[in-house]
């Protein structure tokens, strides 16, 4: 039998762009435009696309660089992975300011006219960097992930709790959001397209198999190894790649990342267990290796069928958010429904 543990994330290739409500054009004065957009509550207007952009979370970063914007980038923070190696070269020459979370102090010594952020919880109402009204009153202009405000409500903890299973067109909307401020539009439209089609080409490539009534988990992280870990909710992005490929999600919480014990999991006995795999450190669960140690030797994992069978995927950390991976993060997973059928002929 193939062992699902040597696959690996595959989505560090082409990105992506979004659709949904295009922002609006106005004529202002004589020959001048100015573009209107509502994000997250925040109304935006730029008589000119941004020069200058300080980027807090790995997604815009790459979204940004996806539409041939790095030249207007002057610093990054929050990375959970390694930049895809398309982007090495122009990321090389940016100024990383921080791994994790920058101080205000840090984002706004770069003189930036654009702050874009991944979560709310890093740039919003009780930002961790900084609230979006103390950037706007210095007259530095934001813009968040729209997947954050579209069917979630982040004001219950850090992640939230959705409303409505996640879809790739809140992925859409903002890419196509951004390549609106840049004014790059065709350029959104080219990778719309893209991404459309490998999500369609997934699917397709497990749709044999989606009578087979499998299950699974995603395993994001733990504050400690042998801790209630934190394991996709019900509607969050694993959610999504699931339910695109027929796949029964064993976790019914709508948290985006809930924290379930062990031995729920191991009650609902999955067919395959999806462990992330980043090069952030924060928590010891973090390193996929020490994942996979504690899954073979913890008295309760250990009897799982999915641990038994050596059905374990593991899938680049930044697709399982809302991000230009997380159509890679359906891929991987197609790959791995096929392989575990083709198998077990």
């Amino acid at each position: 039998m193939t062992s699902f543990s040597t696959l690996r994330s595959v989505g560090r290739a082409t990105l992506f762009a979004g659709l949904l409500s295009i922002p609006t054009w106005v004529q202002a004065e004589s020959t001048a435009k100015t573009i209107l957009l509502e994000n997250c509550g925040q109304q935006l207007a730029l008589s000119e696309p941004p020069q200058r952009v300080v980027t807090v979370g790995q997604a815009t970063t790459e979204m940004l660089y996806s539409l041939g914007l790095g030249d207007r980038v002057v610093g990054t923070s929050n990375w959970f992975t390694d930049v895809a190696p398309e982007f090495e070269k122009i990321d090389s020459g940016i100024e990383r300011i921080a791994e994790n979370f920058p101080s205000f102090e840090g984002v706004m010594a770069r003189k930036p006219d654009l702050v874009t952020a991944d979560f709310l919880f890093t740039v919003g109402p009780n930002g961790v960097v900084g609230k979006r009204e103390q950037f706007h009153k210095l007259g530095v202009n934001t813009y968040v992930l729209a997947s954050q405000c579209i069917d979630q409500d982040t004001s219950k903890g850090i992640d939230g709790v959705r409303t409505a299973l996640f879809s790739l067109d809140s992925l859409y909307r903002s890419i196509r959001d951004i390549a609106s401020l840049f004014r790059v539009e065709p350029r959104g439209e080219a990778l719309i397209e893209s991404i459309r089609q490998r999500e369609a080409m997934a699917i397709a490539s497990a749709e044999p198999y989606r009578q087979q009534g499998l299950s699974g988990v995603v395993w994001y992280s733990s504050a400690a190894l042998g801790v209630d870990p934190w394991v996709g909710g019900s509607k969050g992005v694993p959610a999504w790649m699931m339910a695109s490929l027929g796949v029964e999600n064993v976790i019914d919480s709508d948290e985006v990342w809930p924290m379930v014990g062990w031995e729920s999991i191991a009650k609902a006995n999955p067919d395959f267990i999806v462990i992330a795999k980043m090069d952030r450190r924060r928590f010891e669960a973090d390193d996929y290796k020490k994942k996979l140690k504690f899954l073979r030797t913890d008295p309760v994992t250990r009897e799982m069928d999915a641990v038994k069978n050596d059905h374990i995927i593991v899938m680049d950390a930044h697709a399982m958010e809302v991000t230009l991976r997380s159509v890679a993060g359906l891929e991987v997973l197609s790959k791995a429904i096929v392989e575990l059928n083709s198998a077990e002929r």
